[in-house]
């Protein structure tokens, strides 16, 4: 099992956790441990393939058989977890205390025969099909207890419940509050907390390091060998102390760098991007799935770094290279090949982001330039933009270095209700509310992204200002507007915010862009009075042409479009004019509630990915690997008996890609399509000449049969894939060969394709197969075909013709159907076969196809073919225990098991010889 997820959430410098151990091998562990981190609440883990499978119980576990506890699945914990107490510092993942609440052996409530490993193999089973039975032997829990999935709570979703026996009560097993290994409450682990960790506290060294080293070094100091702790404004620190206490940090990734980027894709340099953008909301939430960040109050920033090349644009792809010269430098000595994401923003004495400041900094007296950096989208040829937010953010706190300008964005795991409160009290702008699994949209206003604002702002173009007689100042207020469908509109007239210095600088930028007549679409009335000026003072107006950004407060919008007591914030010039619209709230709950209907929506596998379509809309166009797709009649029923949609196959095979593309790339493909679902026609399509999109990749093939020329798909990306399923293409069914050397696979297959057999006769097969293959040497890989009977693969590595393959599958077959001749055949023809189970070696002809691991299948029930561990070739497994439902939580708990069919192959003539001699 895999403890990467575990282990990207920590830091062995920052929190004395464990991050190791090894079972016993004589029995099995269970643990509770009673956490009170951002809310109380127990955490259950069963020991099971050398690591502790976990759930984490708000309300704790129940001996009465009427309660049933809602347990919800976090990543697997080591094997040591079981025995740790103490306190996770605050501001980590997971900070709070934590005491071993209850901890013992446990077993199976139905036993297997055989030893602990076997009894493993059939939890994990359990654990695949959603419900675990076993009987716990703990100092307070005692007998049989049960996890079943929880429908409708999504894929984390479960029951914990106690079965009746003996030990089944009505009393609160809770209210035993002590640790059973120290006999101390939470309260008293807490006062302890100093005798924990002694004198090796990382946390607190490094508070003494810093506090220490602050004395010693300036402010201003930005050199990258100081050990000052890099600066945070003081508004920032305070905000995220204040949710510290109901926040989960996301740790450095430690040493996961080379392994994340082995998910990405390769990409050139490039020095042009559009940033991804938000969509506003109109109140903050508390929802899994999130993470929250501050809202940096200055210019939007990406930087392009490469060997000698760097630059840094704002969102209209203007240079900040210079005006923000100390961020250049920074970035320089920084060295690294990168494009970032972040904000620049001006700090002032009070720790106050200032952003007036920004258009017209010229030096450190004009405040401190601090530059946040929340994502990143490119590294050394890898293009990131595609990996979920989590593992780019990993990605970046492993590289951000210690600088008293270069800032990591820090994002929490809290509540984004009491985040946004803090914030204001801080008087910050807002927060930003961000999908963990959202990937960089280049260009797009997401709904991945939102940002929640603590008061209303707004960006404005100046289409004028006016003048009073009765006054002094250059100028007595500006006149606003926004663009909307290509019209100019009056939004209101600015009075407050700027000093006289300000509006002496506005006025030489205005010279220029002077006109005769008003450029709002309907002129506004600028001596219109209102009920808080019923007689304002004469006022004449001054015309420009709307090129100029400025950014204003104000209280509400009123009925007419017109800002209620605006204010100005400052000038702006990092977009263009005519992209300033009125900015308009979507209600947060909606938005939240479509993405709870969908069926899939847990982080899995590589990626850890949910959906990618949401639950309502028909007609959804999604730009996947930089092509548009247009996914259309996304609610037409596929599986009638179980109400499975359209959108729920593209849904799977978005989860998915990451697993099945190797297994696909430069393999042509076979579209068996399915256009209204598994009780419709279908049809098979090889030749795709002039019927798709020329971004597609192609493969040119000239059949001798019939003397033409065929371009067949190549299933070499995501888009692909995704393609292939909008079209209807419910399974996937490659070459076994590549196009790099088409006549030579990659692997030989074994079809056991069962007529009027029992599947058990099926497991017997394939276990006389693994057998035989075994005895020569033959190192070969299961999976279940998804309809009725088994594959076994054996790696060739393609050093070998399909003839070949063929002949040496033939001879497997033959010493196979040896064996077993009371219900296996060797005929072709279906009518000789006598109802017995047909041994195929056919599938290893010339462009024979077969379906790909983790494809779905067009049968009831909308079984996978999912690859199998050898202990679970057994009786008993059944073709239904691996669905589009369940599929993906066992590649988030198994990873690709499949992997080694894509290895170097055997020694095929080798092999040969010795299986001929055993004929």
């Amino acid at each position: 099992m895999s403890l990467t997820k575990y282990n990207s959430k920590r830091s062995k410098r920052k929190t004395s956790e464990p991050f190791g151990g090894e079972p016993s091998g004589t029995e099995l562990r269970f643990v509770i441990q009673k956490h009170a981190a951002s809310h109380l609440h127990y955490d259950f883990r069963l020991e099971m393939r050398g690591v502790l499978k976990s759930w984490a119980v708000p309300k704790g576990p129940s001996t009465d058989p009427e309660v049933k506890r809602l347990a919800m699945m976090v990543e697997d914990h080591p094997y040591d977890y079981r025995n740790f107490e103490g306190i996770i510092p605050k501001g980590e993942y997971g900070g709070g205390t934590v005491i071993v609440w209850d901890e013992g052996t446990y077993e199976l409530a139905e036993p297997v025969d055989g030893d602990l490993k076997k009894q493993e193999t059939e939890l994990l089973h359990q654990l695949h099909s959603g419900k675990i039975k076993f009987k716990l032997k703990g100092k307070k829990l005692k007998g049989e207890y049960a996890l079943v999935k929880a429908h409708g709570r999504g894929e984390n979703g479960w029951l914990l419940m106690k079965l009746e026996d003996k030990y089944a009560k009505t009393d609160d097993i809770t209210l035993k509050d002590k640790s059973v290994l120290s006999k101390k409450t939470l309260e008293q682990i807490a006062k302890t907390s100093t005798n924990i960790y002694g004198k090796d506290d990382p946390q607190k060294n490094a508070a003494i390091k810093n506090k220490k080293s602050s004395k010693k070094t300036s402010r201003t100091n930005s050199g990258s060998g100081s050990e000052e702790e890099p600066k945070t404004p003081t508004s920032v620190a305070k905000v995220t102390q204040a949710v510290a206490k109901k926040s989960e940090s996301i740790a450095p990734a430690g040493n996961r760098l080379k392994s994340i980027l082995k998910k990405a894709t390769k990409q050139a340099f490039y020095t042009k991007v559009k940033p991804m953008l938000a969509t506003l909301v109109d109140k903050a939430f508390d929802d899994e799935g999130w993470l929250y960040e501050v809202k940096w109050d200055g210019y939007r920033a990406v930087s392009f770094m490469n060997k000698k090349q760097l630059e840094i644009k704002s969102r209209n792809d203007k240079s900040f290279n210079e005006k923000y010269y100390p961020v250049y430098d920074a970035l320089k000595a920084w060295g690294i090949n990168a494009v970032v994401d972040g904000e620049i923003v001006v700090v002032k004495e009070n720790g106050q982001a200032d952003f007036s400041s920004m258009q017209n900094w010229r030096s450190e007296a004009d405040g401190t330039l601090l530059y946040y950096l929340f994502d990143i989208l490119w590294y050394d040829g890898y293009d990131l933009k595609d990996l979920p937010l989590t593992e780019r953010k990993a990605i970046l706190s492993e590289l951000v270095p210690e600088s008293s300008i270069l800032q990591l964005s820090r994002d929490f795991e809290t509540s984004g209700i009491e985040f946004l409160e803090a914030a204001k009290k801080m008087g910050l702008e807002g927060i930003m509310a961000k999908r963990k699994d959202s990937h960089y949209n280049a260009g797009d206003r997401t709904k991945d992204w939102l940002k929640i604002k603590a008061n209303k702002r707004q960006e404005v173009v100046i289409g004028g200002y006016t003048t009073n007689i009765d006054t002094s100042k250059p100028f007595s207020s500006l006149l606003v507007g926004v663009f909307e469908k290509g019209k100019f509109v009056y939004t209101g007239k600015i009075g407050t915010g700027f000093n006289i210095k300000q509006q002496k600088e506005m006025l030489q930028q205005f010279k220029p862009l002077i006109r005769k007549t008003p450029p709002f679409t309907e002129e506004p009335d600028v001596n219109k009075p209102s009920r808080f000026r019923p007689n304002p003072p004469k006022a004449t107006a001054t015309w420009l042409k709307p090129e100029l950004i400025c950014e204003v407060s104000f209280t509400e919008m009123t009925t007419d479009g017109v800002m209620r007591h605006p204010s100005f914030e400052g000038m702006r010039s990092d977009k263009k004019a005519k992209e300033v619209v009125l900015e308009k709230e979507v209600e947060t709950q909606e938005l939240i509630a479509d993405a709870k209907e969908s069926k899939y929506i847990t982080p899995v596998g590589k990626g850890e990915r949910k959906t990618l379509l949401n639950p309502k809309e028909e007609t959804q166009v999604k730009k996947i690997g930089g092509h548009e797709l247009k996914f259309t009649n996304l609610s037409k029923i596929f599986w009638p008996k179980e109400k499975y949609t359209k959108r729920d196959l593209i849904n799977y095979y978005y989860q998915v890609a990451p697993y099945m593309l190797p297994y696909l790339k430069d393999r042509p493909q076979s579209l068996n399509r399915h256009p209204n679902g598994v009780t419709g026609k279908s049809f098979y399509q090889k030749d795709v000449t002039g019927k798709v999109p020329d971004w597609l990749d192609t493969y040119l093939y000239h059949s001798e049969g019939d003397k033409t020329d065929k371009h067949f798909l190549l299933g070499n990306n995501e888009a692909t894939l995704l393609y292939m399923a909008g079209l209807g293409c419910i399974e996937i069914n490659p070459w076994s060969s590549t196009t790099k050397k088409p006549d030579h696979p990659t692997w030989c297959v074994i079809d056991l394709d069962p007529d009027k057999n029992s599947f058990d006769q099926v497991i017997e097969a394939a276990n006389v197969t693994k057998a035989i293959l075994d005895d020569i040497g033959v190192p070969c890989y299961a999976k279940t075909s998804g309809s009725t009977g088994l594959h076994v693969y054996i790696p060739l590595g393609n050093k070998y013709t399909y003839e070949q393959s063929k002949e040496f599958a033939r001879v497997i077959v033959t010493l196979v159907h040896r064996e077993l001749p009371k219900f296996t055949s060797l005929e072709r023809t279906v009518k000789d076969r006598n109802g017995k189970m047909y041994l195929d070696f056919l599938q290893n002809r010339a462009h024979a196809t077969i379906a790909a691991p983790y494809s779905v299948r067009p049968k009831p029930g909308a079984t996978v073919s999912m690859p199998l561990h050898w202990d679970e070739v057994k009786k008993g497994m059944k073709m239904s225990d691996f669905t589009i439902e369940n599929a993906v939580a066992r590649l988030r708990a198994e990873g690709d098991i499949f992997k080694p069919v894509l290895g170097k192959g055997i020694d095929l003539i080798k092999i040969i010889k010795q299986a001929s001699g055993k004929r």
